[in-house]
């Protein structure tokens, strides 16, 4: 195991540094004393915020980068053929993976309180984030994703609450020494890294399993697999989301844009009221799980809760609009799991429009292998689907699996698919086809948010 403070005042060195995650941590080493650099392929919103901070990066990745670090930092998705990694490792450079920096540093605080689940943690986090800032408690928050209140997805707190999305993906949220856990959702991705469904059970109940009995452990009641978790531990548990759970919304509405109202039942009894302004019955949900957490945890009122939310705008990526031509929006949302595709299009569909166009590129080809059948049954709220050719992210294409097998699964079921293999070719059909006032959404979380500026004629960055 490093010990951090013994690298105090010198440099360490990130690859990946303009990642959500990893440009965050690089921001609290820097505060803490610590000489940062980084390089990256390419230059995002979080590398413009390395720059306001004074954090020098390289694009591209070159072994003289890490040249003369003291610590090299890497995410999992870095490979040991990285010239930069290849090069910390051959010249006996020390070397921590993300996940257990983010570890390292959460364990200094007293009070780490976690947000997981496979979906909606980057939003619940955020949102909890805000209702926090806003009560005037002054925690240190880490982000999945780009958040405006906070100008990235990171801010340093004076006080020793640490708030943190905890990431199941390869098992990182066990780096973490949590004093609270909310588990969302469990769900059959990431099976590139896990088994099957039960091997992901079982490391969320590794995960929960590290809650002393003064922690705290929230379900999501209307999640059977989260819902198991209850058993695994010897602490206070509380639920959400259902008629019987601890905690629960009523006289559920939504106004002309589709952003959802509603009451907080508190153990059978009313205590206030919610007003969102954003869209969709999911993030009524995800409201619902944040204020049961600064309430329960932190002793913020309801009535805190409520009116810091007033003012909540989606991370980065959550139905984030990207521009308008020809009278058509188009927006973009990192759902890529049929179950996020299913919540953000019955969103979307609550949103004016006359119709419904999706744009769905599936990442990777595992995930399109695994989940086929369900992305089968995920589009019943598009009126048309565009599927473009796979986007491989950390995979390698075996040669069996194709977007025209993902296409021939929607139309089983709903028959509004269609093959287009670019994004060029996605254009031109929009442009032939659609009509002012119409909406698309397009889905994935591979580069599709990039790729979407093709289908308005704008510089890709």
């Amino acid at each position: 195991m490093i010990d951090l403070n013994e690298f105090s005042g010198k440099r360490v060195h990130f690859i990946g540094i303009g990642g959500c995650s990893m440009s965050g941590l690089a921001q609290i080493l820097k505060t803490n004393g610590f000489h940062v650099t980084g390089s990256d392929l390419r230059e995002s919103a979080f590398t413009e915020k390395l720059k306001e901070q004074d954090i020098p990066f390289t694009i591209g990745h070159d072994p003289k980068n890490a040249a003369g670090a003291d610590l090299v930092i890497y995410t999992a998705a870095v490979k040991s053929t990285n010239p930069e990694y290849a090069f910390a490792e051959e010249n006996g450079i020390p070397m921590l993976e993300r996940s257990k920096l983010l570890g390292i540093l959460s364990s200094g605080y007293g009070r780490v309180a976690c947000i997981s689940g496979c979906h909606g943690k980057t939003t619940i986090t955020s949102m909890l984030a805000l209702i926090m800032q806003t009560a005037d408690i002054d925690c240190t928050v880490h982000v999945g994703g780009m958040v405006d209140f906070l100008g990235g997805g990171v801010k340093l707190g004076t006080s020793d609450i640490f708030i943190t999305e905890a990431c199941e993906y390869v098992k990182s949220f066990l780096t973490l020494s949590p004093k609270y856990i909310l588990v969302n959702n469990i769900d059959d991705d990431h099976l590139d890294f896990y088994k099957d469904i039960e091997d992901i059970c079982q490391t969320f109940a590794e995960f929960v399993r590290k809650l002393d009995g003064g922690g705290t452990l929230i379900l999501n009641a209307g999640d059977p697999l989260a819902m198991r978790l209850a058993g695994e531990v010897d602490c206070r548990v509380i639920t959400y989301g259902t008629e019987d759970a601890d905690w629960t919304l009523s006289d559920i509405s939504f106004d002309e844009m589709g952003s959802g109202s509603a009451v907080f039942i508190v153990n059978g009894r009313q205590a206030g009221k919610i007003k969102l302004n954003v869209p969709g019955l999911h993030n009524l949900q995800n409201a619902l799980a944040a204020s049961l957490y600064a309430n329960e945890v932190f002793g913020v009122s309801l009535q805190a809760c409520a009116k810091a939310l007033t003012g909540y705008h989606l991370a980065g990526r959550r139905f984030e609009l990207a521009g308008e031509r020809d009278g058509v929006k188009i927006f973009h949302d990192y759902a890529h799991h049929p179950s996020e595709i299913k919540a953000c299009l019955a969103a979307a569909q609550l949103y004016p429009h006359k119709k419904l166009w999706a744009v769905f590129q599936c990442n990777s080809f595992t995930r399109a292998r695994t989940l086929r059948v369900k992305y089968g049954t995920s589009f019943f709220d598009a009126d048309e689907v565009l599927v473009p050719d796979l986007y491989p992210g950390r995979d390698i294409d075996r040669g069996d699996i194709h977007a025209t097998d993902l296409v021939a699964e929607i139309n089983k079921n709903s028959g509004n698919a269609r093959y287009l293999p670019s994004f060029a070719d996605i254009r031109d059909y929009l442009l032939e086809h659609w009509q002012e006032g119409d909406i698309v959404v397009t889905l994935g979380s591979g580069d599709v948010n990039k790729q979407q500026f093709v289908i308005l004629e704008k510089l890709i960055f």
